[in-house]
C-alpha cells in the first residue's frame, strides 16, 4: 500500500487496555477516524485478555470509544518464536523485537480482511529500552513490511511523518512529541478526559520476570515442543526439578491447589498428604520408584506434618484410584536445591 485515501480512512489500533493505548485511540476518535481494535493475547499474558479483569477493560474501552473488538490469541508459533527469537531477549525471555514483528505481522493481515488503511498504536519512543528505540521501531516495522503504516500519536511528531499523516487523514498537529519512561503528559491528559482508574504500567508479560523465565529456560530444556499445558503449569506453584526427566509442583494455596488439579493431564501423577492438611502436587514427566519417593517426601516437607517421622501420601493419576504412600518429610536445606 503506497497511500492513504481520506474517503477510505480506518485505523486498525492494537489495543492493551493501558493507558497508552487508550489515550492513543481517544487520540484518533478526536479526528473523526474509523476505528477497530485488536488485542493479541500470547501464552505468556500475565493475565487473561480475552476474559477476566483484563479482557473486561478492553471490551469495556472499546464499548466507551463505540469500536470494534477483535481479541487473537497466538498460541504454538509464539511459543516456537520465544524458543528461539531472530532479535534475542531482553532482561528475561522477551524476545520484545521478535514478538512486536509477529504481532504487526498479524495487524497487517487484519488490516487487510477489515479494509482498514493503517495501523495505531500506544507505543511511546524511548519507554521500553529493548523495543521501543528509535532503531527497533524501524526493524519491527521493516520486518512486517508496514513501513509508514504504524501511527504513534503519542511520539509522533518526534518521527518521520506516516503516510496517512502525508495524505491528510490524520492532523500532525494534534499529534504528540512524548518520550521516556516518565507518564507525566499521559496522566495529565487522563485527567482532562475523565479517566481516573486507569491501570498501572506493569506490562503483563511473564517473560520479563526472572523466577518464571528460570522455569521457561528449564521447560525448554528438557521439552522439544511444550504445549499451553506446559506453559500454564509454569504459572502456578512451586517448581522442583526431581531428576532430569521429571519436575513436580507444589501449590501454594487452595486456589493455586485447584489450578494444578485442573492441569492434570492424564500420565501425569497427584500427590497429598492423607491425614493432615498440605499441598497439591503434580509429578509429571518420566519416573520411577524413587523420583515418586522423592515427590512424597517433599510433599510431606510443605504439609503440616508438626514433627512427625512419616506422612502418608495419597497418590493417583488424574482419573485414577488413589494409592498411598508412607513418606519421611524431606530434610529442610535439600528442598531449596531443587527449587527453579
Amino acid at each position: 500500500m503506497s497511500e492513504v485515501s481520506p474517503k477510505k480512512a480506518k485505523a486498525l489500533i492494537l489495543l492493551s487496555g493501558g493507558l497508552d493505548s487508550t489515550l492513543a485511540l481517544s487520540m484518533m476518535k478526536e479526528q473523526n477516524l474509523d476505528v477497530v481494535a485488536v488485542s493479541f493475547k500470547t501464552p505468556f499474558c500475565n493475565f487473561d485478555c480475552g476474559r477476566g479483569a483484563c479482557g473486561g477493560r478492553i471490551g469495556d474501552t472499546a464499548l466507551k470509544y463505540g469500536v470494534k473488538w477483535f481479541p487473537v490469541s497466538i498460541g504454538e508459533e509464539y511459543i516456537d518464536m520465544v524458543r528461539n527469537p531472530k532479535h534475542g531477549y531482553g532482561s528475561g525471555m522477551n524476545p520484545c523485537i521478535d514478538c512486536r514483528v509477529m504481532m504487526y505481522r498479524k495487524a497487517k493481515d487484519m488490516m487487510k480482511e477489515l479494509g482498514a488503511d493503517f495501523i495505531v498504536t500506544g507505543e511511546v519512543l524511548g519507554q521500553r529500552p529493548m523495543s521501543q528505540n528509535r532503531r527497533a521501531l524501524e526493524i519491527i516495522e521493516k520486518e512486517s513490511d508496514l513501513e509508514g503504516l504504524i501511527l504513534r500519536p503519542l511520539s509522533a511528531q518526534l518521527m518521520e511523518p506516516t503516510l496517512p499523516e502525508k495524505a491528510g487523514v490524520v492532523d500532525r498537529k494534534r499529534l504528540l512529541a512524548v518520550q521516556g519512561r516518565s507518564r507525566r503528559v499521559q496522566i495529565e491528559m487522563a485527567k482532562k478526559i475523565g479517566w481516573k482508574d486507569y491501570p498501572n504500567p506493569s506490562g503483563g508479560c511473564l517473560l520479563t520476570e526472572k523466577a518464571f523465565s528460570r522455569r521457561l529456560r528449564d521447560l525448554f530444556k528438557h521439552v522439544t515442543h511444550p504445549s499451553q499445558n506446559d506453559i500454564d503449569l509454569l504459572k502456578v506453584g512451586r517448581h522442583l526439578r526431581i531428576a532430569e526427566a521429571c519436575k513436580l509442583v507444589v501449590g501454594r494455596n487452595a486456589l493455586e491447589n485447584d489450578e494444578i488439579k485442573n492441569l492434570a493431564q492424564e500420565d501425569d501423577v497427584l500427590l497429598e498428604a492423607v491425614s493432615v492438611p498440605s499441598p497439591v502436587a503434580l509429578l509429571r514427566g518420566a519416573f520411577g520408584d524413587d523420583e515418586l519417593k522423592m515427590a512424597a517426601s517433599v510433599v510431606a516437607r510443605y504439609s503440616d506434618a508438626n514433627g512427625l517421622e512419616s506422612v502418608d501420601i495419597s497418590v493417583r493419576r488424574r482419573e485414577g484410584p488413589a494409592t498411598q504412600l508412607a513418606a519421611p518429610p524431606m530434610a529442610r536445606e535439600v528442598v531449596p536445591k531443587l527449587l527453579l
